[in-house]
């Protein structure tokens, strides 16, 4: 699948580029080793989630989008030094950051009514092939992040001459210091439009069988979904 990005003229040089996730993992998972002991299991040895092919896959997958710029926080306030150019003729903002103000999301569950929230201004239009849209989220399993990227599905096929910006919600009070620019602030991944049915029945003899052959094998091979059924 090919997705084209595109930005005013005058302004690629000056700006961060979406990703493909496959290719910026963390620091912290890479340094992440493989095993380690359980205390709860008298010290016995277990994988830890950087050997859990889900676990990667959802970070592998899909676009991650990087914030524009360095954005310093300190005292609750942000602040940014930047020298993207004015555009003679677009109305974009050059603020790597927007507000939300705090009605937008009355009664939403575990949003701080009194505060506002932020948004994280992307400056690249999207364009995906027809009957697809794209899906955009906290970056997957990025819980060191001090803030929570909101979800939302934009139909990108057709919103491909505007932009889709990122809403999220400040979730560390306490955090202080800077933000580089290319911090993944979202993360995308294609869905295709089409209507879903769902069908329920109890495993028939045939599937009951390969059911238990995959429980006895799951136990006699560590890693059995990564290296048999996971698609790379």
């Amino acid at each position: 699948m090919k997705i084209a990005f595109s930005c005013l003229p005058g302004w690629d040089a000056f700006l961060q580029k979406p990703t493909l996730a496959s290719g910026s993992l963390p620091d912290w998972l890479r340094e992440m080793p493989a095993v380690s002991k359980s205390a709860v299991l008298a010290d016995a040895e277990v994988r830890t989630l950087k050997q859990c092919p889900p676990f990667l896959d959802a970070m592998r997958d899909g676009i991650l989008f990087p914030l524009a710029t360095d954005v310093t926080v300190k005292d609750g306030s942000f602040s940014w030094d930047w020298d993207l150019p004015a555009h003679p003729k677009a109305r974009m903002t050059r603020s790597p950051l927007g507000v939300h103000v705090p009605e937008q999301a009355l009664k939403v569950p575990g949003v701080d009514e009194n505060h506002f929230a932020i948004k994280f201004n992307n400056f690249w239009t999207i364009s995906l092939p027809e009957g697809w849209s794209l899906l955009f989220g906290h970056p997957a399993n990025r819980l060191d992040l001090p803030f929570r990227t909101l979800f939302g599905l934009v139909d990108c096929d057709r919103w491909s001459d505007g932009y889709v910006h990122f809403p999220a919600l400040w979730s560390d009070p306490d955090f202080e210091g800077t933000l580089p620019a290319g911090t993944p602030v979202a993360q995308a991944w294609p869905i295709k439009r089409q209507e879903l049915e769902l069908s329920f029945a109890e495993m028939d003899s045939a599937g009951l069988e390969r059911h238990l052959e995959l429980q006895n094998a799951l136990q006699e091979e560590p890693g059995l979904y990564r290296k048999i059924y996971r698609q790379k």
